[in-house]
């Protein structure tokens, strides 16, 4: 079976003048060796193709594959992560994760909030900002939390992301206006436990592969996974694989998220708890980074006892399931983990 991998190399937009923090979703050179390590280990034959661009050049010219495997995140638009999916339908090749209508509504921080909500999903209390007036009408009591409505790896997050007054929150969101030129999530701040959920899977058949608690150290900027801490994660951050009573109420409230939402495959749903201890969904990520090494979704499953292969075999599976179901019973061949919530 032939498999095509489109993806977007942080090197090239690098190379064509962004900044370091503008390419900072895309991807590294061994993230694409690592997903055609695994799955060319898993006997699958594998075709880079790249981005949305490439991908476009190689359908005009005839080429076509049995799946491909897609984790390019765009450049432009709140639809950006949903073009190569759309492309996809278009000639009717079947891809992994999410669909376009998945892609484009998680991408918005606010909008997936408003159905994560609506489904008595609990989430912290939020509003949107467009505009520096729309600051006026705010009435969430403060703490706040504000970051970039359509941005991920932690761009636009700072310790200044936590405000206290609304002095800082009008110097916090005019600056975040000017370098993202979008609209601002502006949320009840959780003092909290912060996890991430690593999930597999698909519908009723998705399931939560491990649970990771993101510990900051003293070197890191306070209360908030950051930009920085990110970057920095080896000497700031410090990540536990937890299965308490609040962790796996974590685990059920990111089941919860993914399903309602419609997300497909594998990815990650970040959760943090309030003062009670009660875990709030925060935000999820479809199309999560597959960096073998240093991505949140690898070292959660390397946490869990799941290898790097094991992943992918499952990602893979769940897709072929969807598109190929007649031919796959849903059981990996390295045989799943069990699940730490199943509904």
């Amino acid at each position: 079976m032939k498999i095509g991998i489109t993806y977007d190399l942080i090197t090239d937009y690098l190379d064509s003048g962004f900044s370091e923090e503008e390419a900072a979703e895309f991807d590294r050179a061994e993230t694409i060796e690592g997903i055609e390590n695994a799955l060319r280990y898993l006997e699958y034959e594998t075709d880079r193709i790249g981005s949305v661009k490439n991908l476009i050049q190689r359908l005009v010219s005839g080429d076509r594959w049995d799946m491909v495997f897609n984790i390019a995140e765009g450049i432009k638009g709140f639809a950006r992560e949903a073009q190569i999916p759309a492309i996809l339908e278009v000639f009717d090749i079947p891809y992994t994760f999410s669909d376009p209508m998945v892609l484009a509504l998680t991408l918005h921080k606010g909008m997936t909030k408003h159905v994560v909500r609506d489904s008595g999903i609990p989430t912290p209390d939020f509003c949107v900002a467009k505009d520096l007036k729309d600051l006026h009408r705010i009435t969430l009591p403060f703490p706040l939390f504000a970051k970039p409505v359509a941005e991920g790896t932690g761009k636009g997050i700072t310790s200044r992301s936590k405000v206290r007054t609304e002095a800082e929150l009008y110097s916090v969101c005019q600056d975040l206006f000017m370098t993202y030129d979008q609209p601002i999530l502006i949320e009840t701040f959780l003092p909290g436990r912060e996890f991430t959920v690593g999930i597999t899977g698909t519908g009723k058949k998705s399931i939560a592969i491990g649970v990771m608690e993101v510990l900051l150290g003293k070197e890191a900027e306070p209360d908030v996974y950051s930009f920085s801490n990110k970057k920095e994660f080896e000497e700031r951050v410090s990540y536990v694989c937890v299965d308490d009573s609040e962790a796996r109420y974590a685990a059920k409230i990111a089941l919860d998220a993914w399903r309602c939402l419609g997300c497909r495959d594998g990815g990650r749903v970040d959760v943090r708890s309030d003062k009670k201890g009660i875990p709030h969904f925060l935000e999820v990520n479809p199309l999560a980074g597959l960096n073998p090494e240093i991505s949140d979704l690898p070292i959660l499953c390397r946490l869990s006892g799941i290898t790097y292969i094991e992943l992918i075999d499952q990602i893979m599976e769940s897709a072929m399931e969807r598109v190929f179901f007649s031919f796959f019973d849903g059981r990996s061949r390295f045989g799943a983990s069990p699940p730490l919530q199943q509904m």
